[in-house]
């Protein structure tokens, strides 16, 4: 498989929900950042998209194009539709995704989004008060790798 199918079956396992046609598609020494997350590494990335998975509705959406790709490196746009937290607040966010490879598999994922837009949409008035700074993206990853890690635990 090259590495834009790689990319293929990585987006199209996360928009039927499997985890492990996704967790076949990344490297056992994975690196992954976002500005939700931070920065993961190994099975704490598979565990993350796990966590994520669970959480779906049926109303949750997940599509990709612009794949691109060649020996050492790859990209592609997504987009990811769901109602998020209590209030069940409609979120539409447009994410572009960046790859390395490694032995057939991914073994860097960065996926970039403006942080702003996500808050305002997830979190409503607050998030556009305070959603661009500093305070909220550390406490957004602070309150995310938390729940990461009691979904780990159990």
């Amino acid at each position: 498989m090259d590495n834009k199918e790689l990319i293929k079956k990585f987006y199209t396992s996360f928009s039927n929900g499997d985890i492990n046609g996704m967790r076949e598609c990344y490297h056992k020494d994975i690196v992954f950042q976002d500005p939700v997350f931070g920065t993961l590494k190994k099975e704490k990335v598979n565990n993350m998209w796990e966590m994520l998975l669970s959480r779906r509705t049926k109303s949750t959406k997940i599509n990709f194009d612009n794949i691109q790709a060649s020996i050492e490196n790859g990209s592609a746009n997504w987009v990811a539709e769901y109602n998020f937290g209590e209030k069940n607040r409609k979120v539409i966010n447009r994410v572009s995704a960046n790859f390395k490879f490694k032995d057939g598999k991914i073994i860097e994922h960065v996926d970039t989004f403006n942080l702003w837009k996500w808050t305002q949409q997830a979190l409503g008035f607050s998030g556009y008060l305070i959603g661009w700074t500093s305070f909220m993206k550390t406490k957004i990853q602070k309150t995310t790798n938390k729940q990461l890690n009691a979904f780990i635990e159990k």
